[in-house]
């Protein structure tokens, strides 16, 4: 899958499903999103055996667009990390690419290297928490910037107070405390993709699906995030279909550079 493909799936689905829960097949939550119109999720390295997780559901879906998150692409740390935990290391950004990674996802910065390795290559989305880091990472070749954390970093009106300082060209995907209540406050502020895990679900809903394997109900869930979504994104841009608009009207509508 090339990259225009991938942020294009990215921008029409408007929504990021940050796969932090082990106790969930990988692949059924993958066809659980694809029902409710979501054709993306990302793989955080957080979760037990991550690299071995994201090559069973890029062979088992192929189509489906698989990130790779919470990445750590400094060498020394990723190093001291593995150093202490042998038995389940976390891979570097090269071996989840090797793995097939539609994108790549980060909480922090990407280093230089990986720019210079991936850039124009897999689409690259770094965490960032202020305006120079976003600016930076985005003349380095970002094509979006996950702020995160977006709740700690003031939510809403973190993202509405620095977007007229970024002109309002960069796409923020704001991760961490997003929520059905503030959904809408962010896509008001310009946020074309929401990043959420499942702790957007309901705790005794999540437990039901988690203890139940109930994949249909995990669906459902996801299908309201996802209608939400794009309710509140035809409010803000009432003259864009983004169910089937191509990167090039997206970028003229909303002003957002995909740096492509």
């Amino acid at each position: 899958m090339d990259m225009k493909t991938t942020l294009t799936t990215i921008i029409r689905d408007g929504f990021i499903l940050v796969f932090n829960e082990d106790k969930l097949d990988i692949v059924k939550t993958a066809e659980a999103l694809m029902k409710a119109g979501i054709g993306n999720m990302e793989v955080t390295c957080r979760i037990q055996k991550p690299l071995e997780k994201l090559t069973r559901l890029r062979t088992a879906l192929p189509e489906f667009c698989a990130g790779a998150a919470s990445l750590i692409d400094f060498e020394g740390v990723l190093h001291a990390y593995n150093r202490a935990h042998t038995a389940d290391p976390l891979p570097s950004v090269r071996q989840v690419v090797d793995a097939g990674a539609s994108y790549l996802v980060s909480a922090a910065n990407f280093s230089d290297e990986s720019f210079r390795a991936f850039h124009g290559r897999v689409p690259m989305i770094p965490g960032c928490a202020g305006t120079s880091e976003i600016l930076k990472q985005y003349a380095m070749g970002a094509n979006l910037c996950k702020i995160f954390p977006a709740k700690e970093l003031g939510g809403p009106a973190f993202v509405k107070a620095i977007d007229p300082a970024i002109h309002k060209m960069i796409s923020l995907v704001p991760t961490g405390g997003t929520t059905a209540a503030n959904i809408g406050e962010y896509i008001d502020a310009g946020v074309l993709v929401v990043g959420g895990s499942f702790s957007m679900i309901d705790k005794p809903v999540l437990k039901r699906i988690i203890d139940e394997q109930d994949y249909a109900l995990l669906s459902d869930q996801l299908r309201r995030a996802k209608e939400l979504i794009d309710t509140e994104r035809a409010k803000k841009w009432p003259q864009l279909n983004f169910a089937d608009a191509d990167l090039e009207t997206i970028s003229r509508v909303t002003s957002r550079n995909f740096n492509l």
